[in-house]
């Protein structure tokens, strides 16, 4: 018992006397500096607004205009392609790879024009929105994968489906 109470009150002293290393670089809690905090000056604004409210005020269920570019670049690696059916035509489905993390807004580009078919062949890219400030990571966090529906008067004169990607093509026929 006399060991128990002499043990609590030894370490009871010694880590009372540990609030002096509370400001010393002995304390990981030290090693990378304290935060500042700064006050920024407002930017001097022409007129009041709310900036909750956005500038454009288009509705969500309208269309982007066509004047509007679609900045997708191709993607690195068509991993597969896949036409499954449905009623008026087929759904073609493409799954590919970046090469980096974060890519969005996946599409299959027609390169055809008017999206004809030329020679029996419709050729699609498949192409993404790529953010290069990404790390590339493990590959299923980096597979996307797009679809466009086309319809049975066009399929009809299509024989082969080709997705063209950065390094690869993936094709299916008829």
């Amino acid at each position: 018992m006399r060991f128990a109470i002499t043990f609590l009150m030894v370490s009871s002293l010694t880590l009372s006397a540990c609030g002096g290393l509370r400001d010393s670089r002995a304390n990981p809690a030290n090693w990378f500096g304290g935060s500042k905090i700064e006050r920024r000056t407002a930017p001097v604004e022409a007129e009041a607004y709310n900036p909750l409210i956005p500038e454009k005020r288009d509705s969500i269920f309208q269309r982007k205009s066509e004047e509007e570019t679609y900045e997708g670049t191709p993607i690195y690696a068509v991993e597969g392609v896949a036409v499954e059916r449905s009623s008026g035509g087929a759904i073609i489905k493409a799954t590919g790879l970046s090469l980096r993390q974060g890519a969005f807004d996946v599409r299959l580009w027609p390169e055809n024009k008017d999206e004809k078919p030329v020679d029996g062949v419709l050729t699609y890219t498949l192409r993404a929105v790529q953010r290069t400030d990404t790390p590339q990571g493990p590959e299923r966090t980096r597979r996307v994968s797009a679809g466009t529906f086309v319809t049975t008067q066009t399929l009809e004169s299509v024989r082969v489906i080709r997705v063209l990607g950065q390094t690869n093509t993936a094709t299916t026929r008829r």
